[in-house]
């Protein structure tokens, strides 16, 4: 390091020192933030010297007070946690939420209390470095390709999702994806009791999607037209949510009431605006392939479709039959702009943006009256944001400005 940021410890008496070999020295416990990749070659040499080496999980797990909920997948982790956490908060169940989403495990010990369920989000790489974390009640939405520029392969970024399970006794719970083949298998190595949730078959006696119904525990639990969110992955997320709720002691009525509260989580398809005829929506958080396949999915047609961002080894192949399907055009933007044109190899129209405000233009100039336009990027923010809410901000900001009463447009 050349220059080290002190602000965040000042006045603290912490020395803030670069990462080598030499600062490790003496250390009796070493964690890391889960944006340090573990595999560092100066890690390597600390395990070699027989000094633990954990994450912000493990130690906080060594201190949180009350049953811990862990929620993990590749897509719908942070609606789910919210959902989660909304339902047990609205049916009187002590409650706090965290993770991957906003408030950092270790900071949500001081607030832990005995009695009390801590629904954390939970990344890959938050999971990769525990040792004895455990949760009383897993979850795994599902696993798709992501973060292979960390993971390097599928095989692995699954086997730091399977961790989930790995401390779990047989007093515990695994809720699953059954229509996932990857956690589906994640109950042969738990000891969990494994409760299933499906949108394509019943899986009695746990939830499944039963025509325009969702069923829970072989009873009905609420129509489809009850959950507020759009498409049938958030069908899938409410069933889990559901699951898990259910499990920490709310009732079917309290279940069906707060989930047709639920308003939502932002930057997660979010209705940002109608103009002229055209809606907005802001799906940020659509940071993988797969993410932004389930946001397609949650549209008939017409759409405008803003894609790029900072590459995460990704194959955007699997989009372009759905792209061709749904989309009037892909506006691109960002470092990945190049390939993912290459990868949808002509299947539809394409304009190279560059930035997020010319693809709105653009957008804004392009769209009539029933489009839908849709920030579903399928590539991190690092390139030109801070993060995908910083790109979901700027996204709501340039569309809240769109001037009305084109000329010329029908």
């Amino acid at each position: 390091m050349t220059a080290v940021d002190q602000s965040p410890v000042k006045g603290l008496s912490v020395p803030v020192r670069p990462q080598e070999a030499a600062s490790f020295e003496g250390a009796d416990l070493v964690v890391l933030s889960p944006g340090v990749p573990a595999d560092l070659e100066v890690l390597q040499s600390v395990r070699g010297r027989g000094i633990p080496v954990v994450g912000d999980l493990e130690l906080a797990s060594w201190f949180l007070k009350g049953e811990i909920i862990g929620i993990t997948g590749s897509n719908g982790k942070t609606t789910t946690t919210t959902m989660t956490g909304h339902i047990l908060k609205a049916s009187g169940i002590p409650v706090q939420v965290g993770g991957n989403i906003g408030t950092p495990p270790s900071s949500m010990v001081r607030t832990s209390r005995p009695g009390q369920w801590n629904v954390l989000e939970l990344s890959s790489f938050q999971l990769e470095t525990i040792s004895t974390f455990r949760a009383h009640i897993g979850a795994a939405l599902n696993v798709t390709p992501d973060h292979l520029d960390r993971h390097y392969t599928f095989e692995k970024y699954a086997a730091a999702k399977a961790r989930l399970f790995e401390n779990q006794r047989s007093d515990d719970f695994a809720v699953l994806n059954a229509d996932d083949p990857v956690t589906r298998g994640y109950a042969e190595h738990s000891a969990a009791k494994s409760k299933f949730f499906s949108s394509t078959q019943k899986v009695e006696p746990d939830a499944w999607l039963d025509s325009e119904r969702i069923v829970l525990d072989g009873e009905r639990l609420m129509s489809t037209a009850e959950v507020p969110l759009r498409g049938v992955h958030n069908l899938e997320n409410t069933m889990a949510a559901a699951i898990i709720a259910r499990l920490a002691g709310a009732t079917r009525e309290q279940i069906r009431a707060a989930v047709m509260s639920f308003p939502g989580v932002e930057h997660r398809l979010e209705f940002v605006r109608e103009l002229e005829g055209v809606a907005w929506y802001n799906d940020s958080k659509a940071t993988n392939v797969d993410a932004t396949l389930k946001a397609l999915a949650a549209f008939p047609g017409g759409l405008w479709v803003i894609l790029g961002g900072k590459d995460k080894n990704s194959d955007y192949r699997p989009l372009g039959a759905a792209m061709k399907e749904k989309t009037r055009g892909v506006l691109l933007i960002g470092a990945a702009a190049d390939k993912i044109e290459n990868h949808l190899h002509g299947a539809v129209s394409t304009v190279k943006c560059g930035t997020l405000e010319a693809a709105v233009l653009h957008a804004h100039a392009s769209a009539r009256s029933g489009d839908t336009v849709l920030l579903a990027p399928a590539c991190a923010s690092f390139d030109q944001f801070e993060n995908f809410e910083h790109r979901g901000w700027e996204f709501k900001r340039l569309v809240n400005e769109l001037p009305a009463n084109r000329l010329g447009k029908n």
